[in-house]
């Protein structure tokens, strides 16, 4: 490894080290054939990876991304990635060795703009057929309470009296709709890749709801043309600081926005694309039929798995995921909460039981070279809790099955979401919604009801008798007795008495 890091563009690629793989192929000659709303880490991680193996291959040289974001926080990644050509440094981290390859499959980032103008311009070209997002699960405009999209958000609003200058990047998929509608360029394919249960239909429900607000004729015309296929997407990201920036230059890489990722990937994406699609299954991705039941275990064990750990974490001043499994008390939680509340309402994959994809999560969560914070993970619980647990409690409600640990989860959410940790420490705010919960969590100390109230997260859930009451025990236990103790408690005993 070299001393002095090489500054990353294409003009320097040949002057990294030789053990930093780079591609094999001429950027110069890529062609845009994908417009990519909401460029991430996970994105360059994961969707962007599995289309630079392709381009490694001799394939899909006409699929390069175009980077685009709509928020006024998306220009900082712009600007870092057009710094050196839209580069990525991609640092996988096993938990006994490391290695490098830079990502060459993005090859443009648009400016962004309050009106979306060159956003839609760009979505509008014959040449792009793909339209993908990850814009996180709270990015859909859907009510968290039921599911359904809400036509009553101002941005939502905001769009539908004013089409051609949207403020939303469903506003901006619409507007470039009508123009390929009018001009005869044809549809595209609305590709979701955040961790949706049906994230799919729900971009689907969400461009659609949103069309028909202001050209339900154009909304026929997306529904009869346009395809939005549902996904699964795994792969663990943690965010970018300066132990990420430290590692790229260990690797001689002086790169701006470097990502470090997990020795794991998987991608099942159900077959549905109107204007053609890159052969991502040549690298690794499943294609079928039958999303639903890959995604469900994933979103379940996984991305639930995730929020049973973070908030005790948080709260027990664990900084990462891998602290958290480090930590007998909460991983004995974890595993119980799984096993017995959660792989219940799991189906079996081709080649996967839920129990062994238990164990290799947990072998996942466990790798100490992955600094996937407990704050990164507890982020949005407000949209977290709505998607990935509260359907497994109602799951659990109509089967009769436990669900006692789980009320345990939402404690200790609504613990966390306080504001201070057991140590007294202070909780930055960390959900889109703080200044709403913080209240209700301060309520909720002396009327734990007061947490449950939430119609907009809970719905009638507050109501029902047995979750209710756990969740109040719970509460009361650990505002008495402390985190470790109800953890401790639950484990011992699988209920807090």
């Amino acid at each position: 490894m070299t001393k002095t890091p090489v500054r990353l563009s294409s003009e320097s690629l040949q002057d990294l080290p030789q053990e930093v793989s780079k591609p094999a192929y001429a950027r110069e000659e890529l062609t845009p054939g994908i417009v990519h709303i909401g460029v991430g880490n996970f994105h360059r991680a994961h969707q962007a990876w599995y289309l630079h193996r392709l381009m490694n291959g001799g394939l899909a040289r006409d699929w390069a991304i175009i980077g685009a974001g709509v928020r006024p926080g998306d220009a900082v990644m712009r600007e870092k990635l057009l710094s050196q050509d839209c580069l990525t440094t991609l640092i996988e981290l096993h938990p006994d060795a490391t290695s490098a390859e830079v990502c060459g499959a993005m090859i443009g980032f648009l400016p962004v703009e309050p009106d979306n103008a060159s956003l839609i311009a760009q979505m509008a070209e014959p040449a792009i057929r793909i339209v993908s997002l990850t814009v996180t699960e709270g990015g859909y405009f859907v009510n968290p309470a039921t599911g359904a999209f809400d036509p009553a958000h101002p941005d939502i609003a905001h769009d539908a009296e004013n089409p051609a200058r949207p403020c939303t990047a469903f506003g901006a998929i619409v507007a470039a709709l009508r123009i390929r509608r009018d001009t005869g360029a044809g549809p595209f394919t609305v590709q979701s890749c955040d961790n949706l249960s049906g994230n799919g239909h729900i971009t689907r429900d969400t461009v659609l709801g949103l069309a028909r607000l202001s050209d339900p004729a154009l909304a026929d015309w997306i529904a009869a043309h346009c395809t939005f296929p549902n996904s699964m997407v795994d792969c663990i990201v943690p965010a970018t600081g300066a132990a990420e920036i430290a590692a790229a230059r260990a690797f001689g890489i002086e790169d701006a926005a470097p990502v470090t990722h997990e020795n794991y990937r998987q991608w099942v994406i159900e077959d549905a694309f109107c204007a053609g699609r890159p052969d991502w299954d040549r690298v690794g991705a499943t294609f079928t039929d039958d999303v639903h039941d890959y995604e469900t275990m994933k979103i379940r064990i996984l991305n639930a798995g995730h929020q049973v750990l973070a908030n005790a974490g948080e709260l027990l001043g664990l900084a990462t995921i891998a602290d958290c499994m480090a930590d007998a008390s909460v991983s004995a939680f974890w595993r119980k909460v799984e096993m017995e509340e959660i792989v219940p309402h799991v189906a079996a994959v081709p080649g996967m039981t839920p129990e062994a994809y238990v164990d290799l999560i947990e072998s996942r969560f466990s790798n100490p070279a992955i600094r996937d914070t407990t704050r990164r993970v507890a982020f949005d619980g407000s949209s977290r809790h709505a998607g990935f647990v509260l359907p497994i409690i109602r799951d659990g409600l109509a089967a009769g099955s436990p669900i006692c640990g789980l009320a345990l989860v939402e404690a200790l959410w609504a613990r966390m979401c306080q504001g201070t940790r057991e140590d007294g420490s202070r909780i930055e705010p960390n959900d889109p919604a703080w200044d709403r919960l913080k209240p209700r969590a301060e309520a909720a100390r002396n009327s734990p009801g007061a947490w449950l109230d939430q119609a907009e997260i809970y719905g009638d859930l507050g109501t029902e008798g047995r979750f209710a009451s756990g969740f109040e025990a719970w509460s009361s236990l650990i505002w008495d007795k402390g985190t470790r103790t109800a953890l401790e408690t639950y484990v011992a005993t699988g209920r807090p008495l």
